[in-house]
């Protein structure tokens, strides 16, 4: 889902959020700007080398546990509450025959009950919200975290002073900042921050704009859909705001993070 934009935040509420993400990230594997590219790099960050447990929390279609599995041997779990794609994911580990070192649940990723041990990677990309920002998040995370583990968090940063208009679109419930910003959240939380894998502009482009082609495909098949014209408004609310206001103030990255010693 695009960052910043939780289940429980969207609107208008006629149409299912999740049915909306569903049509305008059909085509995707990673629902965030990060390509599959910069995907694999974080995978030899964390896990090249060793024989690492990893967990998701929030996985989506799950192609950060899938990947890490498939290139660096790594095992683990990935949780989220929306079961079409935890399906997906599941077939995904089937393809790239892995599905006997990673599992996919059903479940809320703010309340994971059941998933195991501690993990030596511990993931939140894109979806701070669970935990209710950022300090939540980081803290449940830490909970499941083994000793000497990393933590990967996925976050928005703001390139530039912001509109209020568009701070209200990502910043309901939660708050972003700048890099160095983002910098003293982590050392707030007391962790180290040792690595990072940003999105680039064209990364971000090609997020939003592919979205707009899968809702102009899914329209053009299913035009008598009753929620075919809200799709249509909220695609073309979302693509003005993207070119008019949003494009290249919002910056997202992959956090690569370890406990600061005691």
């Amino acid at each position: 889902m695009l960052p910043g934009t939780a289940v429980s935040r969207l609107e208008p509420a006629l149409l299912s959020v999740h049915r909306y993400h569903e049509i305008s990230e059909s085509s995707h594997r990673i629902l965030n700007p990060l390509p599959a590219g910069k995907l694999h790099l974080l995978g030899e960050i964390c896990c090249a080398g060793a024989t690492r447990t990893v967990l998701d929390l929030a996985c989506g279609k799950g192609e950060l546990l899938c990947t890490f599995a498939e290139h660096f041997g790594a095992g683990g779990v990935g949780i989220d509450i929306h079961l079409p794609f935890v399906e997906v994911a599941r077939a995904r580990a089937a393809e790239l025959g892995v599905a006997d070192a990673v599992s996919f649940v059903e479940g809320d990723a703010g309340r994971p009950q059941g998933l195991g041990d501690r993990f030596d990677v511990v993931c939140c990309i894109g979806a701070t919200w669970i935990g209710g920002g950022l300090a939540g998040t980081v803290a449940l995370m830490r909970e499941r975290l083994a000793p000497g583990g990393w933590i990967l968090v996925g976050e928005p940063y703001w390139t530039g002073p912001a509109p209020a208009v568009v701070r209200k679109r990502y910043e309901d419930g939660q708050t972003f900042a700048d890099l160095a910003g983002t910098l003293d959240r982590f050392a707030t939380a007391e962790l180290d921050l040792v690595e990072m894998v940003l999105a680039s502009l064209d990364d971000w482009d090609r997020y939003a704009a592919s979205q707009w082609l899968n809702v102009s495909d899914w329209l053009a098949a299913n035009p008598d859909d009753p929620d075919a014209a809200e799709l249509r408004e909220r695609r073309d609310a979302s693509r003005r705001a993207y070119l008019a206001r949003e494009r290249g103030l919002l910056g997202w990255g992959v956090f690569v993070l370890r406990p600061l010693a005691p």
